[in-house]
């Protein structure tokens, strides 16, 4: 009946959080406009929306919220070229060896996995 084409993200600069995920994806920017900004030509995008006022989301004190996973091949290189784009880490883990969760520059929490 549908399908899914994309998971935007609430930001106050979609250019810069863009950015972010670029370097985590390698995806391209696939389309721009003051208030948006899109990566991505696959099937699922992520978009990047500017919101005034925009409050970064107080994880993991609000509760369950939707946030992204990413696979990556090794979890310590990943981590560390991430910490350096600008995300943190936050004190709440649970995952081991096996992902780890970080917040973008923006304060969104995503997931790092390695295959299994």
């Amino acid at each position: 009946m549908g399908a899914l084409s994309s998971t935007v993200l609430d930001c106050p600069d979609p250019e810069r959080l863009a950015a972010f995920y670029q370097r985590l994806t390698g995806w391209a920017v696939t389309y721009r406009s003051e208030a948006y900004v899109f990566i991505g030509d696959g099937p699922v995008r992520i978009g990047f929306q500017r919101v005034g006022g925009f409050r970064p989301p107080d994880w993991p004190a609000d509760g369950a919220r939707a946030h992204l996973d990413f696979t990556v091949p090794a979890l310590g290189p990943a981590v560390a070229e991430l910490l350096a784009a600008g995300a943190t880490k936050p004190e709440q883990q649970a995952g081991g060896d096996h992902w780890v969760t970080l917040l973008d520059p923006d304060g969104h929490p995503f997931c790092l996995a390695v295959p299994e």
